[in-house]
């Protein structure tokens, strides 16, 4: 009698291997160094376009302390009554935090991954021949600027930085008055250079964060690449120029209560 045969069919691999949750596109291309570097380009165009808009409002000093108070009340007063007043004011701090956040997240994350590659640098000797002191110095403007922003957070907006008055009757920090505020902090000596010295690294920093922002959006054509180098120059410039002014203009009496 014929003893039955039982045969099996082909055994598939696949029934072992657990199936991989897919992330999100943008977490993916997040982790990749390319990720990284378009969102510090993006993020400091924003931070860029902040600076600059930020400094051109601070020009109303010039024009007297009505103006410059006016100009400071308007922004408390963004998009009334269709948003309780600060409100937007806030929601475009809280973005700009945001904003600088992702900015260090990226930064960090490119050095690590540029450390354990080694034989990949994030600058190309050919591309960043114009900017290699800006490009060394990179870090260490980038923490500069990161704690002048704090003070400048504490003199200007939080206050405590600018209480001169308890100790000497000058006057003291109050909401409201933010030319006063800004004549009584830049009237002392240390705090208007660091200003100085702030605004300087702040332009170190712009220029290679300019010229580089370029390259990393693809954005590299050799035809523009002296047209790189002026924007780069142009934008650092301007801002160091018109910040730099205006702690100059207080202690030379150009400004003042």
């Amino acid at each position: 009698m014929a003893q039955a045969v039982q045969t099996r069919g082909p055994v598939s691999g696949t029934a072992a291997t657990p199936k991989r949750r897919r992330r999100f596109f943008l977490t993916d291309l997040y982790a990749t160094s390319v990720g990284k570097k378009y969102v510090m380009a993006i993020t400091g165009i924003a931070m860029i376009g902040f600076v600059i808009v930020h400094m051109i409002g601070n020009l109303k000093m010039y024009l007297g302390q009505g103006d410059f108070d006016h100009y400071a009340e308007f922004l408390r007063e963004l998009l009334v009554p269709i948003f309780p007043r600060t409100v937007v004011l806030w929601l475009l701090r809280m973005g700009l935090i945001v904003a600088l956040l992702l900015h260090l997240h990226a930064a960090y994350g490119l050095t690590v991954m540029n450390r354990r590659a080694r034989s990949v640098k994030y600058q190309s000797p050919r591309d960043y021949q114009v900017a290699n002191f800006a490009s060394r110095t990179m870090r260490w403007t980038g923490i500069i600027v990161f704690l002048f922003l704090i003070f400048h957070l504490a003199d200007f907006t939080w206050g405590f930085a600018n209480d001169v008055g308890v100790s000497s009757g000058d006057g003291e920090f109050t909401r409201g008055e933010a030319y006063a505020n800004v004549v009584r902090s830049f009237e002392r000596v240390p705090v208007a250079v660091l200003y100085i010295v702030a605004n300087i690294a702040l332009g170190i920093h712009l220029f290679h964060g300019t010229w580089s922002l370029f390259q990393s959006m693809g954005w590299n054509n050799p035809r523009f690449k002296q047209w790189r180098r002026h924007i780069a120059v142009l934008v650092a410039t301007v801002i160091v120029v018109g910040n730099v002014s205006f702690p100059v203009a207080v202690l030379a009496g150009i400004v003042g209560e």
